[in-house]
């Protein structure tokens, strides 16, 4: 099966910097987003850490959990190889296909969409405060958007030991015209799901709609990087 794919990152309009990263190798076909956080130059750094080492490892043979895991080695030795004074950490998302079927990973609150069949779905499950007070029934989806925490992050590359980091997995069947999404929470904190779904439902190229996604956080306040992978199977 072969790929359609658009991809860019933005600083947005109210950061001077960009801690976002993605990677893209469609030799293996893995792709991915990463969000860093630390300040200064430390989750750009961070976020780019993960990136590198995620994709060397997976093309030497690695599963992506360890992949992960080898990838949140190398950011915490690094943290502590510069006085551990800063510590650094990343959001993580992975998308990888073998014939016919789609696995996801991830660590944090960057996201994986699936659209298939005119309706948008969300295949990750966000590692944050406010998707644990949803999951609880103590606030709504809609209450989790505009929520005062709800950048706080409950897992995260770079700051939770690999004996208890959660690299969470999802998996399912890939149908020639399904569509992903990889964004960090840049786009989700934006512009809500059914403008999404509306956007990436449009018969244009991925690149289009990645911009098209893009503008419309930028529009909506752009307070965070905004990174947006779409891709688009085909025969």
């Amino acid at each position: 099966m072969n790929f359609r794919i658009g991809h860019g990152t933005h600083t947005g309009i109210k950061r001077d910097h960009n801690e976002d990263t993605y990677g893209i190798c469609h030799d293996d076909n893995i792709w991915l987003v990463a969000d860093g956080m630390g300040g200064h130059d430390h989750g750009e750094l961070a976020s780019a850490m993960a990136r590198d080492a995620i994709l060397f490892n997976y093309n030497s043979g690695e599963t992506v959990k360890n992949s992960i895991l080898k990838s949140n080695q190398t950011i915490i030795d690094s943290s502590f190889e510069r006085g551990g004074d800063l510590p650094m950490g990343t959001t993580i998302v992975v998308l990888t296909i073998k014939g016919d079927k789609y696995f996801a990973s991830w660590v944090g609150d960057s996201r994986i969409y699936k659209y298939s069949e005119g309706k948008l779905t969300p295949i990750t499950t966000d590692h944050s405060y406010v998707q644990e007070l949803v999951d609880q029934d103590l606030i709504t989806e809609e209450q989790a958007r505009t929520h005062p925490h709800r950048n706080v992050v409950t897992q995260a590359l770079g700051v939770t030991d690999n004996s208890e980091i959660q690299v969470s997995l999802s998996e399912g069947k890939l149908n020639v015209g399904d569509k992903f999404l990889l964004c960090s929470d840049g786009l989700t904190e934006e512009v809500d799901d059914p403008t999404l779904e509306e956007i990436i439902g449009k018969a244009t190229s991925p690149q289009e709609i990645t911009d098209q996604m893009t503008i419309a956080a930028l529009k909506s306040g752009g307070s965070d990087n905004i990174t947006v992978i779409v891709l688009e199977a085909e025969e």
